[in-house]
């Protein structure tokens, strides 16, 4: 009987799935109202969009290069490695496992049940259930964790049971989420699109303060601009990053797929152009519907809820129940399959624990795959994930940049190594990622500290783990 071992079974169409699967979850029918609130304007709601656009697909083309350079399970963890050192790699690979993926898993999964408490009250994250000394658990964070076991179960059962659930969820929400925005502009009573449009790219920021129950209400509109306005785009890029991100997921399975050198590439730039064509519609679709002070303060932030009650009064929130429902289900199936072979590959360079580098009969990191699931409901019954990946998004993007800067050291490293594609318009465009990713940064740095400092002791913190584990592997 033949070892386990990866099988390449995922073909293009499966890749570009798992890539806009990954990204959509429920960041695009949110986090639009705390871009109007930091902005002010419909100009600015949608060239946070754009932008954001830009850069994730400047860095899916330029991580073209490095997946068709390193074909293998591990993605942006072995180009790291590679153009850097194992460290570089282990800090990467640590605040993956403990925060950016995991945290991910456990915000997509609170996210699910949120919504089915609108069509299942009595399942929400308000509903208690008991507390354990100090922490309450509530019946949507139960609902949250089953739905994380059972697809990591699922997945656990073979990469074809994933790959079945990821098509059938990303085709379905992709579909639904372009037939709601078609309908925002066929089907609704009333257009707010010349309105919202007057205040065009005069940028305005909400002083909102919050009531007795911390409910978020309107406050006065100032005019900014300016270093104010820099802040302003860089608190708002914070949760459209958060929304476009996951896309690189598809190079942690890059083992699995058929024909990697071409197609990994190919699925990190369709998938990604779908998804930013996608948001931007969506978001056209929302200043055309609601006026923009209505946009800036939805019920809990729930934008896409208010808009299709104005385009389906009689059933709009169960529509968008359904639909977010639908979309992350499937988004923490991508998360999931995926961000375990990142884990394994870390173990088999003897910097993650032993069993995680071992497959089971089903050719997949089954250990991997449960250690990721306890760490993710750990999350979401600490209900801190939300705050970690504020923490963390200054740091996924200082990893983006080390990546994408890791082509230049390579081509000097490694010119004579095979490379099947080439980063899209080098060096311009990864170049122009770098100074724009470094300015988002710096941005967060110097007005958003609280977004930046938390999460950089939660890299750092793997420095001491990173020598534990090379003193044991030395044993």
């Amino acid at each position: 009987m033949s070892n386990p071992s990866f099988k390449p079974t995922l073909s293009l169409t499966d890749a570009t799935m798992i890539v806009a699967g990954s990204m959509i979850g429920s960041g695009i029918f949110i986090v639009s109202a705390d871009i109007v609130r930091n902005t002010g304007s419909a100009g600015w709601l949608i060239l946070v969009w754009l932008l954001t656009g830009f850069m994730t697909l400047i860095a899916a083309l330029s991580y073209g290069e490095l997946s068709a350079m390193f074909p293998k399970a591990g993605g942006q963890y072995v180009y790291l490695k590679e153009a850097y050192n194992p460290l570089i790699a282990f800090l990467y690979g640590w605040s993956f496992f403990a925060v950016i993926q995991t945290g991910t898993i456990a915000a997509v999964g609170v996210a699910f049940s949120k919504f089915l408490d609108y069509l299942a009250p009595d399942y929400g994250n308000d509903d208690f259930l008991f507390s354990i000394g100090s922490l309450n658990v509530y019946v949507g964070q139960i609902v949250a964790i089953c739905i994380i076991i059972f697809l990591t179960y699922v997945n656990s059962r073979g990469i074809k049971e994933g790959k079945i659930i990821q098509v059938i969820f990303t085709s379905a929400k992709i579909l639904v989420l372009l037939g709601l925005i078609v309908c925002g502009f066929v089907f609704v009573k009333e257009s707010y699109w010349s309105e919202n449009w007057k205040t065009g790219f005069n940028a305005m920021q909400n002083l909102g303060t919050k009531n007795e129950l911390e409910v978020l209400q309107p406050g006065e509109w100032i005019g900014i601009g300016g270093s104010a306005l820099m802040g302003a785009i860089a608190a708002a890029m914070v949760g459209s990053i958060f929304s476009s991100d996951a896309w690189n997921n598809v190079t942690f399975i890059a083992g699995e797929i058929k024909n990697p050198k071409r197609n990994i590439g190919l699925s990190l730039f369709l998938g990604t152009l779908i998804v930013t064509i996608v948001y931007v519609s969506a978001n056209l679709m929302y200043l055309n519907v609601m006026p923009l002070h209505e946009l800036a303060f939805p019920t809990d932030d729930r934008v896409a809820v208010d808009a299709a009650n104005r385009i389906f009064p009689a059933f709009g929130t169960s529509f968008i129940a359904i639909l977010i429902m639908i979309s992350t289900f499937g988004c923490n199936n991508g998360l999931i399959l995926a961000g375990a072979r990142v884990y394994y590959t870390m173990a088999q360079d003897g910097l993650f624990f032993k069993k995680a580098g071992t497959l089971n009969k089903n050719n997949v990191p089954q250990w991997a795959l449960w250690a990721q699931c306890i760490v993710a409901s750990i999350l979401c019954l600490s209900g801190k994930y939300g705050d970690l990946l504020d923490m963390i998004s200054f740091v996924v993007v200082i990893f983006y940049i080390l990546t994408i800067w890791g082509i230049f050291i390579l081509r000097k490293k490694r010119p004579e190594t095979e490379r099947p594609y080439k980063a899209f318009g080098y060096p311009f465009l990864p170049i122009l990622y770098i100074l724009m990713g470094f300015a988002f940064c710096i941005l967060l740095v110097i007005y958003k500290p609280q977004y930046t400092w938390p999460g950089l002791i939660i890299v750092l913190i793997g420095i001491p783990i990173y020598f534990a584990a090379v003193a044991n592997k030395k044993k």
